[in-house]
């Protein structure tokens, strides 16, 4: 252990080597910099931009704040962007702290505080929105700061990260902060060629080790063994808990027990405790659904669990009603408080997207402040607030993603696990994963253990950047920025893999064309004759099945109650008795509903008759029949076998194909040997290879039609972009006409229904609450499918706009198909009668009530549709009727938990 005295000597001569700038920066922190962030803030001084790849929770950020530091002492401005709204106002607090108030400013889509100050915090599309504006607020701007940049992957929002890549000004040093990617130095080489000299600095080290646990009841198991030969051994002891469970099991099946048993839900309560005694709390134990959050909290206080002292509970309760004091007493009513805050002040608390951003915003001050001690979260929470933990707990390792349960990846693992360890307080960090039936342990090492996190582009152009770009530098010049995208760099780089996979299948095919030369003919065109004789007798045969399934479900249809009949083949062989033909029950054929000879009561598919059924008897159904009393259904099969006796029903009937010889097929087998190569002592032989070939031939078309796919994919989509442009009049060649001007101001994802429905005038006769209703259906998505499928919306003019609404996105549908695009998604109106019910001023408590809605997603939604108002206030001609009214609806809607911001 170094002295004090040899540490601060070792201190000063690792300053030794930095710029003034760096050395200077160093004094504001109380602990000596890691490498990896001397070596960035060196390359930022040096004048290179940096691409910083690294785990979370290593102190990335360090790099972003040295790049604040550098435009101050440099008399220039510096943007801090970040993905989410959340984490721009925790970092503008941040830096308010060090820099104070008038040197900081914040720029989202709720708050505008200072936007002039040298330092300013923004969400990235505010940076893209001026950089296509040509904001004045540009001016003099030195570094751009691009917090969590591996956001660029998001489906629906990672383009605006590229779009600001490409169009900074040049003089611009950019800073981006990514999680750990394994394709970073491929994103650092893009970089590189669209902003100048950029250092790639990936550090895969996280400064607090994180330990892998399982916990099987209430035992913790480390998930490693000691580690031997540099490899991670599985512990022995889970390996066996996992065979145990398997071999129990396989003898329950042997019992007759098929179904596995199913394990107990998690126990919540006994996991907080157990890690509490191990010393592992604060915790956050992530569950993938928001009622599972706050079922968690309610287990644990219901099993009353208390986390806290006496000083720490005072404490929680004086800030929670000083953060709430804003709020009125029938909304903290309406959003149960009092119980939130009993939770609260245990050290339990959820955190989710549904819950009020006030209330998340608490939570997460209390749980950073050490006095909350278990968070129950969504995903969410993994990726942007910093809110790091000592222990992080994963109960599933699959989550719905919309659509099915999807295993987690290696990816989302390590974004979830990264949260445990932190830094300046805990020693190390712990990951433990609850274990479930059925669980593997090698699966969860295999995601403890791979770090592959690759970043893929999700850039492509849409109508407002097209109108934009258009508008500041023409077509051709457009044309070219977007070639520039990391989207058509990462495509021009498959393109390399597969033209040399390209080329290797011609010189193959050459190599195979010279195997299958014969010296009596052209081998190519004798093996052209084989393969369409093959396949003329292959679509024949397609044909003469088709008609035995045809033929096979008409014999269905004609079946009838009490028929008995015997089912041909497959595990339901033998006799049964129809209870309902089932002609109506699914779109796929009839399907009939039978009791079978060993008492079972199935539905049957049109599969398990690939010949036509005829009843060979029939019985009486008796009328009080219930298929599921077993005394009805044996007393059924018992009428069937005494009604059918002991006949000899013989063998199930067999597909018998009628072959008449085919006039195509006679005139291919003569053809053939006629050819002179059929008379070749090699023909098999060369047939082998001239199959190969054929082989070969259509894998290597699919190859050039992969390459010439991907070679200008982005051009390409801009080109088919302003050819609808072009048809609907926001473009003139070269030029952007007025009503494209107006869609240059709009951004969002349905950018061009927008303006259409601007255009067209469908919102002329609305008022501001009836407006509100609407354009929420140009920004909602329904959480499930079926959400929306009954909307309430309001009646009047407000339903007349809707429909034509939905009409007019149907034809701009068809226009898109028309180009070869589909950009434009369905209006959603799940949204509409919470929208209009608060623009019209009902309380909190009905709206809720009435939506079917959580508290957060009520806020989120409607921030959303401030947004959207306040551009087509700013889109909309002067003195019209929309812009009047937007401005309206926009004061209308900004009220009681939406009004709320959390800036200060």
């Amino acid at each position: 252990m170094s002295t004090p005295a040899e540490r601060y000597a070792a201190f000063r001569e690792q300053q030794a080597g930095s710029g003034p700038a760096l050395t200077s920066f160093r004094g504001l922190y109380d602990f000596a910099l890691d490498e990896f962030q001397i070596d960035a803030c060196e390359a930022l001084e040096a004048g290179d931009g940096v691409l910083v790849a690294a785990p979370t929770g290593s102190g990335k950020t360090v790099v972003g704040e040295f790049a604040v530091h550098l435009a101050l002492e440099q008399g220039r401005k510096c943007f801090y962007t970040t993905p989410i709204k959340a984490l721009s106002n925790q970092k503008y607090n941040d830096l308010v702290r060090r820099y104070g108030a008038a040197k900081v400013g914040l720029l989202t889509g709720d708050n505008s505080v200072n936007g002039e100050a040298p330092i300013v915090v923004m969400t990235t599309e505010v940076l893209r929105n001026m950089l296509y504006a040509g904001s004045g607020t540009l001016a003099g701007l030195g570094y751009v700061v691009m917090d969590e940049v591996h956001y660029l992957a998001d489906r629906f929002r990672g383009a605006v990260w590229e779009e600001v890549i490409i169009h900074l000004p040049e003089s611009v040093r950019v800073a981006a902060l990514s999680a750990t990617v394994s394709n970073a130095e491929e994103f650092g080489e893009w970089l590189g060629e669209v902003r100048g000299e950029t250092t790639v600095i990936v550090d895969e080290h996280r400064p607090v080790p994180l330990w892998q646990h399982m916990m099987v009841g209430n035992r913790l198991y480390d998930l490693f063994a000691n580690e031997s030969d540099g490899v991670l051994r599985i512990n022995p002891n889970l390996m066996r808990i996992s065979r145990d469970e398997v071999r129990e099991a396989q003898a329950r099946g042997r019992r007759g027990y098929s179904r596995p048993r199913r394990g107990p839900a998690a126990n919540r309560p006994g996991v907080i405790e157990k890690l509490d005694t191990e010393g592992l709390l604060p915790a956050i134990t992530f569950i993938f659904s928001r009622a599972g959050c706050d079922s968690a909290v309610m287990q644990c206080l219901y099993a009353g669990l208390r986390l806290t002292t006496d000083k720490e509970r005072h404490e929680i309760r004086q800030l929670v009603d000083e953060r709430t004091a804003h709020l009125p007493d029938e909304d903290l009513a309406v959003l149960g408080y009092l119980e939130w805050r009993e939770c609260l002040e245990r050290g339990l608390a959820a955190h989710h997207a549904g819950m009020l951003p006030a209330f998340k915003e608490v939570v997460e001050e209390l749980f950073t402040k050490g006095l909350v001690k278990a968070v129950f979260a969504t995903e969410t929470l993994a990726l942007g607030i910093n809110m790091p933990a000592r222990s992080v707990v994963i109960e599933k390792l699959d989550k719905w993603n919309g659509e099915t349960h999807a295993d987690l990846t290696p990816g989302e693992y390590t974004q979830l696990t990264g949260r445990a360890g932190r830094r300046g307080i805990d020693v190390e960090g712990h990951a433990v994963v609850v274990w479930q039936p059925g669980m593997d342990p090698v699966s969860v090492a295999g995601l403890a253990s791979t770090r592959t996190y690759p970043l893929r582009s999700s850039f492509r152009p849409s109508y407002n950047m097209a109108v934009n770009l258009v508008g500041q530098v023409g077509r051709v010049r457009a044309r070219a920025l977007l070639e520039d995208s990391f989207a058509q760099f990462q495509a021009d780089r498959a393109v390399v893999g597969l033209a040399r996979q390209l080329r290797k299948s011609e010189q193959a095919l050459e190599g195979y064309t010279e195997a299958m030369t014969c010296h009596l003919g052209d081998f190519p065109e004798y093996a052209a004759l084989r393969r369409r004789l093959s396949d003329r007798e292959s679509e024949l045969a397609r044909q003469r099945g088709a008609a035995r399934r045809a033929e096979a479900a008409r014999s269905l249809e004609e079946l009838k109650p009490g028929d008995v009949i015997r089912v041909p083949g497959g595990r339901r062989a033998g006799l049964a008795v129809i209870l309902d033909p089932g002609v109506k029950v699914r779109g796929e054929g009839p399907s009939p509903l039978v009791l079978t000879a060993g008492k079972q009561v199935k539905r049957l598919s049109p599969a398990d008759f690939p010949v036509p059924v005829e009843p060979v008897e029939r019985i009486r159904i008796p009328k009080g029949f219930n298929a599921r009393t077993p005394k009805d259904r044996a007393n059924l099969v018992s009428t069937m076998h005494a009604k059918v006796g002991d006949r000899d029903l013989g063998k199930p009937p067999r597909a018998r194909d009628h072959v008449t010889e085919d006039e195509e097929i006679l005139r291919l087998r003569r053809q053939l040997r006629q050819h002179p190569c059929h008379g070749c002592d090699e023909r098999e032989d060369h047939a082998r290879w001239a199959e190969r070939y054929h082989k070969l031939l259509r894998e290597t078309e699919g190859l050039r039609r992969r390459v010439e796919g991907r070679s200008h994919v982005i051009a390409r989509t801009f080109d088919r972009v302003c050819g609808v442009l072009d048809q609907l009049g926001y473009l003139e060649g070269e030029n952007v006409t007025q009503e494209g001007r107006r869609l240059a101001k709009l951004y969002t994802e349905l950018d061009l229904l927008t303006a259409e429905c601007l255009r067209a005038g469908l919102w002329d006769r609305l008022d501001p609450a009836e407006l509100a209703a609407c354009v929420s259906s140009l920004i909602y998505e329904s959480r499930q499918s079926d959400e929306a499928r009954n909307p309430r919306i309001p009646a009047g003019p407000a339903q007349e706009a809707l429909a034509a609404m939905i009409r007019l996105w149907g034809e701009l549908e068809s226009i898109e198909e028309d180009h070869g695009l589909s950009f434009t998604k369905e209006p959603d109106l799940g949204f509409v009668w919470t929208a209009f019910r608060w623009a019209k001023g009902h309380s909190l408590d009905a709206v809720l009530t009435d939506g079917d809605l959580a508290a957060g997603d009520l806020v989120r939604w409607m921030k959303q549709l401030l947004d959207l108002l306040g551009q087509l206030r700013d889109a909309a001609p002067v003195g019209s009727k929309v812009k009047e009214n937007a401005d309206k609806a926009i004061d209308a809607l900004r009220r009681g938990v939406v009004a709320y911001s959390s800036v200060g």
